[in-house]
């Protein structure tokens, strides 16, 4: 097996096709609770009524600062969060009433890389365990030859050595860690993959590397993102449709160029106002969003 035969290159995708992720009206609450007896007086609306739709080998950039529901959709979508209401279509079929098989099939074509590279690897297990164990639940390989073939064959299409199959998580750096976890969640040959601020842990030079793999990996192979982070500039790089989070609510939506030349709400006119420029003799007029009607 050849570094390119981990995963198989998916058809173009038909302008005419039908999304492959549609979310409606999510909502994600939870609940407060107080007195003696803890009982639950209110809930935290953490999201509250979101919809956007993920095209065929497209990313969708999901942005707003710390706190505002980012983290809690690209979770709940993935059924790792429990939702309140709301509907999930992925690929035809629904995301919230799947279960046995189809969940499982869901799964594999659902995947996640997470903010925290070394927060979301086992520090107890070597990293040929780490980046196999998907393969092994679902059943993807005949014997240990073929999983540490597949496993090396990840490792390098994520710029890492075979011989890092054998060291455990501690033993690496926070962006051959994120690579690894990048390794984990082509595994099972997804479809579409939330990217949870995968960048934001990183220092600025590691940061493009881990941008241009994953922007590599999805012309080579198809893939959807949801690409979710706190700082616009990356999501400028990275996206050609933006959605603008605030309080649980989308506030805004729409292609690259309409957010970025035109924005209509305060909310993303203060967050491009906050992205410096790179050129220190041109000032920009900073602009500050306190909040009020959405």
């Amino acid at each position: 097996m050849t570094d390119t035969a981990v995963l198989e290159k998916p058809e173009n995708a038909s302008p005419t096709q039908t999304p492959l992720l549609v979310v409606e009206d999510l909502k994600t609450y939870f609940p407060i609770r107080s007195g003696l007896l803890q009982r639950v007086t209110d809930h935290f609306k953490a999201v509250d009524g979101v919809s956007f739709k993920v095209d065929r080998g497209e990313t969708l950039g999901l942005v707003g600062e710390s706190g505002c529901g980012k983290t809690t959709v690209g979770r709940t979508l993935l059924r790792l969060i429990p939702a309140t209401g709301g509907r999930v279509i992925f690929n035809g079929h629904d995301v919230f009433r799947a279960s046995g098989s189809e969940l499982q099939k869901l799964r594999r074509d659902m995947q996640i890389v997470f903010q925290d590279p070394a927060g979301s690897l086992n520090p107890r297990m070597r990293i040929a365990a780490i980046v196999g164990e998907p393969l092994v639940i679902h059943g993807m390989v005949k014997d240990k030859d073929e999983l540490r073939e597949r496993v090396e064959n990840l490792l390098v299409r994520c710029g890492m050595p075979k011989a890092a199959a054998d060291r455990y998580p501690h033993e690496f750096s926070g962006g051959q860690r994120q690579r690894i976890g990048i390794a984990r969640a082509l595994a099972l040959e997804p479809k579409f993959i939330v990217c949870d601020e995968p960048t934001s842990a990183l220092d600025v030079s590691i940061q493009a590397q881990i941008i241009n793999l994953l922007m590599d990996l999805q012309s080579e192979f198809g893939l959807s993102y949801l690409f979710i982070s706190h700082d616009m500039a990356v999501i400028q790089h990275v996206c050609k449709r933006i959605a603008v989070m605030y309080k649980g609510k989308i506030v805004e939506e729409g292609s690259r160029e309409e957010i970025i030349n035109n924005p209509q709400h305060r909310y993303t006119q203060s967050l491009l106002s906050a992205v410096p420029e790179p050129n220190p003799r041109q000032q920009k007029a900073r602009i500050v969003f306190e909040g009020g009607a959405m």
